[in-house]
Order: structure tokens, then C-alpha cells, then sequence
């Protein structure tokens, strides 16, 4: 499938952010995925290591981005409780494209349409790198985790368990 120009105008931001910013990263060109099962099995990359990036709306209205790794579930309570907040829910895909700027399955963990506050799961901690959507749903982009804490301020918490 081609890509659109809407597409390539996503691309070109994201890589543009990356490089002004000046932050290391990697692209990894990949069949179309969404998933990041599926992502893995393409890549051959362990499911530990590419995060689900979940754009997420808070009970007072705010949007926040959970990042946790791709073999584990959200806990949206705890996500709540480390936000300091009553509760709050996953967004349809369709709203998560309209915050974030990207699709589902090519979310980045940085440089989003606007800027949010981030939850980082703790287990995430261990690798030197993670891997996250890399604007599109055919590549991955593979981040340090200390500058995806750097440049989103991120609250570290433990905010999964095993899927």
C-alpha cells in the first residue's frame, strides 16, 4: 500500500523532531503491523522490548500517554493513582490518532501533535533501549529509554501486569 501524503507529512515531522532535538534514534523498516505481537514476530525484535504507547483521557479531560512494554496490560489504576488523579481511560484509535498525530501501531513514545503528560512503566527501566512506533505502521523506532524520560518528563511507575 502506498503511502499517503498525509503519511510522509508524519514521517518527515517525526524525523525532523528527532534530529532538531538532537536524540539518538534508529528507524527499522517493517511489513504492516499494529500490534506489537505482530511487530516482533516482522522484526524478530523480543515483544519486551517494543512498548505500547496508549494515548489515554483523564476524568478531568486531560490527554496522557502510558508506555508500557508490549507483553504486558495496562493497569489503569495504577496509571490513575501515579498521575494523582480519580481515574482515567483509553482513547478509541481514532481519537488516539487525532491527539498523538500517528496511527495505532506507529505511536512514538516522543514528539506527539501535543504535548502530554507521560506514565513510563518501571520495567522498562532495564533496557538501554526500547522500541516504540516509528510514525507509521511500517516501521519501529528504536529510542534510549533515558531520553524518552528526559524529553517527556515522564512519572515512573508500575502500571502493568503480565497479559
Amino acid at each position: 500500500m502506498p503511502i499517503g501524503k498525509r503519511a510522509i507529512n508524519r514521517l518527515s515531522q517525526l524525523e525532523e523532531y528527532l534530529n532538531a532535538e538532537k536524540v539518538w534514534h534508529r528507524f527499522i523498516e517493517k511489513e504492516e503491523t499494529v500490534h506489537t505481537k505482530d511487530a516482533s514476530q516482522a522484526t524478530g525484535i523480543e515483544l519486551h522490548r517494543i512498548t505500547k504507547n496508549l494515548a489515554c483521557q483523564t476524568s478531568d479531560g486531560e490527554y496522557v500517554l502510558l508506555i508500557i512494554p508490549g507483553d504486558r496490560r495496562v493497569n489503569l489504576k495504577a496509571a490513575a493513582e501515579a498521575l494523582k488523579i480519580k481515574n482515567v481511560s483509553l482513547l478509541a484509535p481514532n481519537e488516539s490518532e487525532d491527539i498523538t498525530g500517528y496511527p495505532p501501531g506507529g505511536t512514538p513514545s516522543i514528539g506527539h501533535k501535543i504535548k502530554m503528560r507521560v506514565v513510563f512503566d518501571s520495567c522498562l527501566l532495564n533496557f538501554e533501549t526500547v522500541f516504540c512506533g516509528g510514525g507509521s505502521k511500517k516501521r519501529l523506532l528504536e529510542l534510549r529509554t533515558e531520553e524518552i524520560l528526559k524529553k517527556t518528563g515522564a512519572i515512573v511507575a508500575e502500571i502493568c501486569s503480565l497479559a
